[in-house]
């Protein structure tokens, strides 16, 4: 049972209670520290271990706890954690060996699809491959209608000697998807019960457990990913809990998933597609409350890291949910963030392709062997390496002097890339970055402009280690006139996991016709949703007082094949629920499509209700105004190779640490801190605000 709400019990007198949350990326582990007893904070960075990612959790927590407090007895009442692990997992084709239990007919679902071709005039595209081969996909006699009526009956000899095949083949993990099963789960469960009884050991995913909506090749591809993810996720999370434990660290941990709440480690245990996005999502719930406690609720977040590049747009204070979920290929019917994802980051490498022109990434040197200025045995060029020659970043050491690093490593890496393209290695370095922000460029329209919105509407919120250091540069680029960088932009994803709520979802699919006749029937599957979040909230021993829903119905035109997410209110008289859900409805599709279709038809097809569980969050500190003058915060001055004047310029190399509200810098400029380093280009102002963040102008 998840102890979500710290208590007194059991902390002796003098012990500090300190609440952590933990990001575990591709290049850097970030680790932040609350103290409940003293309100500060404290941050810690350590390099990721890609064999094993807990080790690096578990070492940085503990260096972090000692770094901070030394010897002094603390007790951590809260452990909070954002992962890659599962992502990683799906991209690197490093998951389960994964079986298939379906009805009669339907074994080659996952081939067949939607029969549409993502690429239109991309003659070379090539589908994913299946995550489970078509020699471990069985079928059953059984049907449901689409009403849920018992067409024909489930055959459990044949379930059993499906069973028995794959035990006998050693599959780890298997999933089961019916026909129409989402609106009568009983054959569903009653395979679910026979696989017990022939194979408890292995993983199993049920559809209707994980995404119970209609839209058969959408479920069985949610079900076989999170087969596919399961035992890798639940063997990760065994290890980390048993690595906690050695430490001291008992509290129940909690882990994001793609909607910026947080569950359960068991609950991720059994729903590990849940968490294909953890890590970006705790930085978006960071980056949404900081910037609306500064005043800012409509932002475009830039969450630059080592091995990729995340962006989300929040308007009102409101992170979007996606409309429709595809993770490298794979569709998944679950909730998430609408996040965008390119391949680079501060450790992606830069080639040149097969016609000679430059590329930056996807490939990246991630944490080991790092950029070739860590010299670990990189050779290659990254985006590291073209900032460090181009000296926007310190020349000497990383992490406060934590890291050295080898310019000239830097530089020689980047001389052979110069060297392939015929050009001067400066300019090689500059082409790195300019192909770098291109990238992310294109990345920010997609979820700005191809979603209806003008990002010069918005203020550009970078974090990540990486992203303040190109912030300025990319909102040059899209026109966008203000940039906020929070305290710790470098651990935001960790510090976010210490401001998310306790969070899970569920969903029906029912279509119907959006009418009044129908309120009955929507507010019976509301009542049914109702029931499941109670349960959950039971469970996880939420009080009556921390616990809150909200409901959304996803709405179509007659004969459209995709539908829109809006918000509703299921205790609104009959006329007033569908004028409600019409009026938002048409709103979001004209946002969306540029159009609307008056006194069309609307279909309702799937209702949700999310539940969120009100914890104690760390508070947002305000701070006074500086009494030391700005000159105090200046610790050297370097020359930087900057683009816009194509030569090095002498600039003032700043320690955040010594800024404070009210303090004004004047670009070009760099500011550093532990964990990352700003830009602040020529024509443009940084201020301190009361937050300690910073905001850059112009």
């Amino acid at each position: 049972m998840l102890d979500s709400r710290p208590t007194d019990s059991g902390t002796q007198a003098g012990v500090e209670r300190l609440r952590v949350g933990v990001d575990s990326g591709g290049t850097f582990t970030d680790v932040t520290l609350y103290s409940e007893t003293t309100g500060e904070f404290f941050i810690w960075k350590v390099s990721s271990t890609r064999d094993d990612p807990s080790r690096a959790i578990s070492e940085g927590v503990q260096q972090a706890i000692t770094a901070w407090r030394d010897d002094a007895p603390t007790e951590v009442v809260y452990f909070g954690h954002g992962t890659t692990v599962a992502t990683n997992a799906l991209i690197e084709k490093r998951g389960a060996q994964t079986g298939l239990i379906t009805t009669r007919g339907f074994r080659d679902v996952l081939e067949i699809a939607r029969q549409v071709r993502p690429g239109l005039y991309d003659l070379a595209h090539r589908r994913p491959t299946p995550l489970s081969t078509r020699d471990l996909r069985f079928e059953v006699t059984e049907r449901m209608t689409y009403e849920g009526a018992v067409q024909a009956p489930l055959d459990e000899a044949e379930v059993r000697e499906a069973a028995r095949a794959l035990k006998a083949a050693g599959i780890g993990a298997v999933a089961v998807c019916l026909i129409n099963s989402y609106r009568n789960p009983a054959h569903e469960a009653r395979i679910r019960q026979i696989m017990a009884e022939e194979y408890p050991e292995v993983f199993l995913t049920v559809s209707t457990e994980i995404a119970p909506e209609y839209r058969e090749f959408e479920r069985t591809s949610t079900s076989v990913v999170n087969s596919y993810v399961g035992p890798i996720i639940r063997d990760y999370l065994q290890n980390l809990v048993g690595k906690l434990e050695d430490q001291g660290i008992v509290t129940s941990p909690n882990l994001t998933q793609s909607t910026g709440g947080v569950i359960s480690f068991a609950q991720a245990q059994r729903e590990p597609v849940r968490t294909i996005l953890s890590g970006p999502a705790a930085g978006v719930i960071g980056a949404t409350q900081i910037a609306s406690a500064a005043g800012f609720d409509n932002i475009i977040t830039f969450d630059m890291g080592g091995t990729s590049t995340d962006v989300a747009l929040i308007e009102g204070a409101s992170p979007r949910m996606a409309a429709e979920v595809e993770v490298h290929g794979y569709p998944l019917s679950i909730p998430m963030l609408d996040i965008e994802t390119v391949g680079a980051g501060g450790g992606s490498i830069a080639r040149v392709d097969a016609g000679g022109l430059l590329e930056v990434g996807p490939a990246s040197a991630g944490a080991n062997p790092g950029p070739a200025c860590y010299e670990k045995g990189n050779t290659e060029p990254t985006v590291t390496d073209a900032n460090v020659l181009l000296q926007a970043l310190n020349p000497v050491s990383l992490l406060n002097g934590r890291m050295p690093i080898s310019q000239e490593a830097s530089r020689n890496a980047i001389a052979g890339l110069a060297d392939r393209m015929g050009v001067d290695v400066m300019d090689a370095a500059t082409g790195i970055l300019q192909m770098a922000i291109a990238n992310m460029v294109k990345a920010v329209r997609v979820i700005s402009v191809e979603r209806g919105h003008d990002p010069r509407d918005f203020v550009l919120m970078a974090f990540g280690g990486a992203g303040p250091l190109h912030a300025t540069r990319l909102a040059r680029e899209l026109g966008i006139g203000r940039v906020l960088l929070p305290k710790t932009p470098g651990v935001l994803c960790s510090l976010g996991l210490l401001l998310s709520d306790l969070q899970t979802s569920f969903a029906a699919s029912r279509p119907m016709v959006l009418e009044a006749s129908a309120l009955d029937d929507v507010r019976a599957v509301f009542e049914d949703l109702s029931a499941k979040s109670a349960d959950w909230f039971d469970v996880e021993g939420i009080a009556d007082e921390d616990r809150a829903t909200t409901c959304s119905v996803d709405v179509r035109y007659a004969g459209q094949g995709h539908q829109l997410n809006v918000p509703c209110d299921p205790a609104l008289d009959a006329e007033a629920f569908v004028a409600s859900v019409r009026t938002a409805f048409e709103a979001l599709h004209e946002q969306m499509y540029g159009y609307i279709v008056d006194g069309e038809a609307m279909h309702v097809t799937t209702f949700r209700m999310e539940a969120s569980a009100r914890v104690p969050k760390v508070p947002l500190a305000e701070h006074a105004p500086a009494t030391t003058p700005l000159e105090d915060a200046v610790q050297d001055h370097r020359d930087v190779w900057l683009t816009e004047v194509g030569g090095m310029v002498r600039c003032p190399v700043y320690d955040r640490d010594r800024m404070g509200p009210g303090h004004v810098v004047e670009g070009p400029a760099i500011i550093e801190q532990f964990d990352s380093t700003a830009l602040v280009l020529t024509g443009q102002t940084a201020t301190v605000d009361r937050f300690l963040n910073i905001i850059i102008e112009g």
